[in-house]
């Protein structure tokens, strides 16, 4: 566990050793910062085709709804499939709609930011008062997921994902019924969106279905439950994270309200939410000076490229008015995260709010971190507001 809250100093032990390590599932781990662009970026390099869980022991992967859910989503698909579907989402998922969002985001963080203010003794949970409730409204808004209904996939999503870290019989135990749960809830709200359409994201899949013959019912549920969740964890994470660490360097804080695009920038550098991105390499490529030949499985750590001292000066210093900062933190090439725009308006505008309205914001306890090392952030975080 302990490598788990804090991975950076292993991270650099594995640059130390070589460029390139095998792990002990064989799988191959780069932890520079160019090693780990070239897996996110080159094309030679695919997700696993879900043909392949066969090979993990699931052989029957559409009858377990995590891994249907998850493996019909654009997240873990490549081309042709990965371009149609993300050229789907991307027509409705548009920089006008996330822009269009800023006031409401203003709106829902001065509203957290009250409520924060208002809590017996000045205490509350970060996580559970801020840092969920703030991305999950957002997306929600964005989807058009009830209010009401929304607080219930924070836990729902967490179990579901734990696929990402590891798949096996007791991780399903807990993901099947979390994913199944998640997928009947929107498959009710969608069928509603067909009936009584809205100006939600929800609709406009609804819509694209119905312009294109080709999108089946799986796969829009499989990526409006992708949007959904994705929309609101990692965020989630970003904003636990990004407060620990302003927390953990005095006088950082104060600086967020000044510069809140750089000061994002190098918080999602200096302890990214995701971790690491794995990869198959399709055709001969040569990573970390060594040519991986096809069929190998790779798994770049971005939380290590991210501290890479050839590209970062001083990397594991938490500095907010880093130039030419370049966090890779959103992955990159054709996965490149859809959501990035979003995640960054809203910690953009969240982190410089809290800093303006609690300056002497700090602990009130022992942080509880996530027991996860592909999506690194906290379950609970108490504070103290004054």
């Amino acid at each position: 566990m302990t490598g788990r809250r804090d991975p950076y100093p292993r991270y650099a032990r594995l640059r130390e050793i070589s460029p390139i390590v095998r792990a002990a599932d064989d799988a191959l781990v780069v932890t520079g910062y160019a090693d780990c662009q070239t897996v996110v970026r080159d094309g030679r390099l695919a997700h696993m085709p879900p043909d392949m869980l066969a090979f993990l022991g699931f052989p029957d992967w559409r009858e377990h709804p995590a891994l249907r859910l998850m493996y019909t989503s654009m997240l873990v698909l490549n081309p042709p499939d990965h371009t149609r579907l993300r050229r789907l989402v991307s027509s409705a998922f548009t920089a006008r709609r996330v822009q269009g969002l800023r006031p409401a985001v203003e709106r829902m963080v001065d509203g957290l930011l009250d409520d924060l203010a208002a809590t017996a003794g000045g205490t509350a949970d970060f996580v559970a008062a801020f840092a969920f409730p703030l991305p999950v409204a957002v997306i929600g808004e964005l989807l058009g997921v009830p209010a009401a209904d929304r607080a219930q996939f924070q836990t729902l999503v967490r179990d579901w994902t734990q696929i990402l870290e590891r798949i096996t019989p007791e991780v399903l135990e807990r993901a099947d019924p979390a994913a199944a749960a998640i997928r009947d809830y929107l498959a009710g709200l969608l069928q509603e969106r067909r009936q009584d359409p809205a100006d939600d994201l929800l609709t406009a899949l609804t819509q694209a279905q119905a312009a294109d013959d080709r999108l089946t019912d799986e796969e829009v549920l499989s990526n409006a439950s992708l949007l959904f969740a994705a929309g609101f964890e990692t965020t989630t994470n970003l904003l636990a994270n990004g407060l620990a660490a302003l927390l953990a360097h005095p006088g950082q804080l104060a600086l967020v309200p000044q510069a809140p695009e750089a000061a994002v920038e190098e918080l999602l550098r200096f302890d990214s939410p995701v971790q690491l991105s794995a990869r198959v390499v399709t055709e001969p490529v040569e990573v970390g000076g060594v040519t991986v030949e096809a069929g190998e499985r790779i798994v770049a750590y971005l939380g290590a490229g991210n501290r890479d001292p050839e590209r970062f000066a001083d990397p594991d210093e938490l500095r907010l008015t880093r130039d030419d900062n370049g966090p890779l933190s959103f992955g990159g090439g054709i996965h490149y995260c859809l959501g990035a725009p979003l995640a960054r308006l809203e910690a953009q505008v969240a982190l410089a709010a809290l800093a303006r309205r609690f300056p002497g914001i700090e602990l009130a306890g022992e942080p509880q971190r996530r027991d996860s090392l592909s999506l690194k952030g906290f379950t609970a975080m108490p504070v103290s507001v004054g």
